[in-house]
């Protein structure tokens, strides 16, 4: 088959295709209108064909050495506090981050580049109304958390968004819908991560419409890149910021821009660090943070031997046991770093059902895995920190995600966490809550980040004479 067009820079893009043994994707070619050969051509120009061979040598030829032949040690992180001089550290390291916050030096960033589609919802995650009264969407719960954090602090706390080619449009049209939820629009900027293509077990592209090659999202790690590539990162600078909170959209009980986590933060004079959670039970398919062959990373649940995962300390503790919840706080200048020269994270595999069309043009949803997805991950940035940092924090308080539409993670374990934390807040402020006998609220409880962010905060501002009536209580 050869395409010959008049355009030179076209013909360069087609011949690009052929020579990198990717040719069946002008195969559909003759039945394309101008504007889908246009589109084509657009989309291959930006495809690096050399990072393609490189992921086929090392993924899906055989050969790759597998994380098990590495060195594995688990990671050092700042405990709970349970003793005095923990909390003392505490409240040291929250004041510190509280001045951060006031001196307008943090910004937020969240992942928001998913779909909902494992939650049975049509749309970007971020639009999934979650909350346990109101039925508030994530994205207005973590903008009510950062427009009451400016206020408390005195300061703007500029939102950073990114999100990718499937879900942005509809994402900046729900907040434009929703009028930022109180926040200035200026502070509340929007970028795309990059788009990688998956390949097929012999390395070939994917054909999802005859003008298109699937992609997907590059990863969490695209992040990183992308915050330069968007002009994020000058824009940071600019405001005089030098601290990223970076969390993903989808955990309800996170604490955004956490001074305690800033604190500890600047106080290590870390460059990136990490919030974990104990994990108890060895089976929970959650990255551990620890040491690969002396660097510092995450170990995902997949590549931890079976004998290190059930390794237990003297104190009955997992060896393993510093669960990673994809909470970071990051330096500008580190990320700066980072990009020099370009990204070099690791990329990482996934077999997956890849939507594709087939030699007559009909698109073909395989029942079974059919292909190979890359992503790169942002805590692999770790290894290159000069200095990192990770804090453990209660589970019950900071992690809830909503990733499954039933079952573990789901939208109603998710609610009866939130629930479960008003509860505990209401409680020690003296409130009775009728709870059930396995130990869960009787009646919906939702307070808004407006009226309170933390238990202290809700202490100061409750009616003395409140009582739980049995109906859902909704303080805001």
């Amino acid at each position: 088959m050869r395409i010959d067009v008049q355009d030179l820079e076209s013909q360069r893009i087609i011949d690009r295709g052929f020579d990198a043994g990717q040719g069946h994707v002008f195969r559909f070619w003759s039945e394309l209108d101008e504007a889908g050969r246009r589109a084509l051509l657009a989309q291959l120009a930006e495809i690096d064909f050399a990072l393609l061979r490189r992921l086929t040598d090392e993924f899906i030829r055989p050969g790759a050495s597998p994380l098990a032949e590495k060195r594995l040690e688990p990671a050092e992180f700042i405990p709970v506090p349970r003793t005095p001089e923990q909390h003392r550290a505490a409240d040291a390291a929250k004041q510190t981050g509280e001045q951060a916050l006031r001196q307008g030096r943090v910004a937020a960033f969240l992942v928001a580049g998913g779909q909902g589609t494992r939650l049975g919802f049509d749309g970007p995650k971020g639009m999934y109304p979650i909350s346990p009264v109101k039925n508030k969407t994530l994205f207005q719960l973590h903008a009510e958390k950062l427009l009451a954090l400016s206020r408390r602090h005195g300061a703007t706390i500029p939102w950073y968004i990114m999100t990718s080619a499937t879900n942005d449009a509809e994402t900046r049209a729900f907040f434009e819908q929703h009028d930022f939820f109180g926040l200035a629009r200026e502070d509340v900027v929007f970028f795309q991560q990059a788009m990688v293509p998956a390949l097929d077990e012999n390395g070939k592209l994917f054909l999802d419409r005859k003008d298109h090659v699937f992609e997907n999202p590059n990863g969490h790690g695209g992040s990183l890149a992308a915050l330069k590539q968007s002009g994020a990162l000058q824009d940071m600078r600019d405001r005089g910021i030098d601290l990223i909170f970076y969390f993903q959209v989808d955990n309800v009980l996170v604490k955004i821009c956490d001074p305690v986590f800033l604190g500890f933060h600047l106080q290590n004079e870390a460059e990136m660090s990490a919030k974990v959670v104990e994990k108890i039970d060895p089976s929970e398919k959650v990255g551990v943070v620890g040491r690969i062959d002396g660097e510092l990373g995450v170990i995902e649940y997949s590549d931890l031997p079976e004998a290190e995962k059930r390794a237990r300390n003297p104190d009955g503790s997992l060896k393993f046991r510093g669960g990673s919840i994809a909470i970071h706080v990051l330096d500008v200048a580190f990320v700066e770093r980072e990009n020099e020269g370009g990204l070099r994270l690791p990329w990482h595999v996934a077999h997956k059902k890849i939507p594709h069309l087939d030699e007559q043009g009909n698109l073909v949803e395989p029942a079974e895995p059919n292909g190979y997805k890359f992503e790169t991950f942002v805590f692999d940035a770790l290894r290159d920190a000069r200095r990192a940092m990770f804090l453990e924090v209660p589970r019950e308080e900071e992690f809830s995600p909503v990733k499954n539409a039933e079952g573990v993670d789901s939208p109603s374990t998710a609610r009866r966490d939130m629930v479960n934390l008003f509860a505990s807040w209401l409680e020690k402020a003296g409130v009775t809550v009728p709870r059930n006998g396995d130990g869960t609220c009787k009646t919906p409880i939702e307070v808004s980040p407006l009226y309170a962010l933390d238990a202290e905060e809700l202490r100061q501002k409750l009616p003395a004479d409140l009582k739980l009536d049995g109906q859902p209580l909704y303080l805001g």
